[in-house]
């Protein structure tokens, strides 16, 4: 394995996240009902995709990954992405009492549709919170200048509303009607 840079590990991780996530049908990829392929398959078909691709460089970007977006099976012979899909699966996650406030983070132009119908999961698996203010920030940041919109998860539990949190720490839940959002 060659050292990557900052890009490189980006390009790898943005490749993987569209077969993991999204598209696995773009390297002839297949995904088990809970999201997993075998580690050995998605080397192979990334090369054949002209993806230039080993496993301690595989290891590498899972590990590196600023956002902790894949995770290894236990034995690590299998890989999936730990939440963001687009297509139908089950990640398993059993349901947990959240904290009582999650944080999203978004931008001006999506506040309208908020106020309105909550936070929507979108063409996502699930709607994304974060535990702090910071990580939420930042998610919104990509889009523009964020603002931080506060969810009163644990009302939401106690209305019976079911949590998840991924292997790296996002919160997720199918949505977030607009009454238990605080507006900054």
């Amino acid at each position: 394995m060659k050292n990557l840079n900052e890009k490189e590990v980006r390009r790898i991780s943005k490749f993987m996240s569209l077969v993991l996530r999204h598209k696995p049908e773009t390297i002839g990829l297949q995904l088990d009902s809970e999201g997993w392929a075998e580690v050995d398959e998605l080397i192979e078909k990334m090369r054949r995709a002209g993806r230039r691709i080993d496993r301690p460089t595989l290891d590498w970007v899972v590990d590196h990954n600023n956002k902790k977006r894949f995770a290894f099976s236990a034995d690590g012979t299998r890989i999936r992405a730990s939440q963001g899909h687009s297509i139908k699966i089950d990640l398993g996650y059993a349901p947990v009492a959240p904290p009582e406030f999650l944080y999203h983070g978004t931008v001006d132009r999506f506040i309208p549709a908020i106020r309105e119908s909550g936070i929507q999961k979108m063409r996502r698996h699930a709607v994304h919170l974060s535990q702090d203010q910071k990580t939420a920030i930042n998610v919104g940041n990509r889009r523009g200048k964020a603002l931080i919109l506060v969810v009163r998860a644990g009302e939401m539990h106690r209305a019976g509303f079911s949590f998840f949190v991924s292997e790296n720490g996002v919160w997720l839940t199918d949505k977030v009607p607009a009454e238990y959002i605080d507006f900054a």
